[in-house]
C-alpha cells in the first residue's frame, strides 16, 4: 500500500509518521472465485482486470479493481475504473471516497475535495470522508480549515481514530510534539491494529526517545 511520508525534524533527529494513503477506507475487494481464493499464486488484480475487460458493467468488479489499483500505487488506472463505477452508482460513498483518494494521489486536490464533500453532504457523520477531506486540505496548505474539521470530527465522533492520527501529524509538523504524541497514543488505544495505529506506534517510539514520555 502506498504510504505518504511526513518527516518531523527534531533538532537533528528525524522521526517519521507513516500515513497510509487510503487508511480507514473500510472497503473490501470483492472475492473473485473459490478456486482463485485457494490458489494464492493468482494475482487478484489481473483476474479482476480481465473480468472488467470482458464486462465493464459489473459495479462490484469495477469498485474492487479500483481499490486494488490504489493499493498498487496505480492512481490513474484507479480513476479510470472508479469513474465507471461512479457512473453506475453516482451516490455510492465508498466509490466517491476512493475516487477522492485517487485524485489526491495525482495532485488533483480540488477534485478530490469535491468528492469528499459530496459524501459529507449526504452522510454528514462519515468520518472517513471527513478525515480524507482534512488531509487533502492540509496537503495544499489549508491548515486552519483542516485542523478545524479534525477538531469538529473528534468532538462529534470521539472514536474516529483517523482524526486523532491526522491531528497528530498536524501537531508534529508544527513542532508541538507532546500534543502529537497524545493524539497518537489515542490512535493506538482506539485502533492498535489499524494502519494508522501501527504508524502511530512507530512514530511514538521515535518521538518518545527524543522528547521523553
Amino acid at each position: 500500500m502506498k504510504r505518504l511520508m511526513t518527516v518531523l525534524l527534531c533538532a537533528g533527529i528525524t522521526a517519521v509518521a507513516v500515513v497510509p494513503a487510503h487508511a480507514s477506507l473500510k472497503v473490501a475487494a470483492t472475492p473473485v472465485t473459490a478456486a482463485e481464493a485457494v490458489d494464492n499464486s493468482v494475482d487478484s488484480l489481473e483476474v479482476l482486470a480481465q473480468a472488467v475487460a470482458k464486462d465493464s458493467t459489473r459495479f462490484d468488479d469495477l469498485s474492487a479493481l479500483g481499490i486494488l489499483y490504489l493499493e498498487r500505487d496505480k492512481a490513474e488506472e484507479a480513476i479510470t475504473v472508479l469513474q465507471r463505477a461512479h457512473d453506475l452508482r453516482p451516490e455510492d460513498r465508498k466509490v466517491l471516497v476512493n475516487l477522492g483518494a485517487a485524485m489526491d494521489a495525482t495532485g488533483r486536490q480540488a477534485q478530490a475535495q469535491k468528492y469528499y464533500r459530496q459524501v459529507l453532504d449526504a452522510f454528514p457523520g462519515d468520518s472517513v470522508a471527513a478525515c480524507r477531506l482534512a488531509t487533502s486540505l492540509y496537503s495544499e496548505g489549508n491548515v486552519a480549515e483542516s485542523v478545524k474539521l479534525l477538531d469538529q470530527l473528534i468532538h462529534s465522533s470521539p472514536r474516529a481514530h483517523c482524526a486523532y492520527f491526522s491531528m497528530g501529524v498536524a501537531f508534529a509538523n508544527a513542532g508541538i510534539y507532546r500534543d502529537a504524541m497524545r493524539m497518537w497514543r489515542k490512535v493506538v488505544e482506539l485502533a492498535p491494529a489499524s494502519p494508522e495505529g501501527i504508524s502511530a506506534k512507530e512514530s511514538l517510539e521515535v518521538l518518545e526517545k527524543f522528547v521523553g514520555r
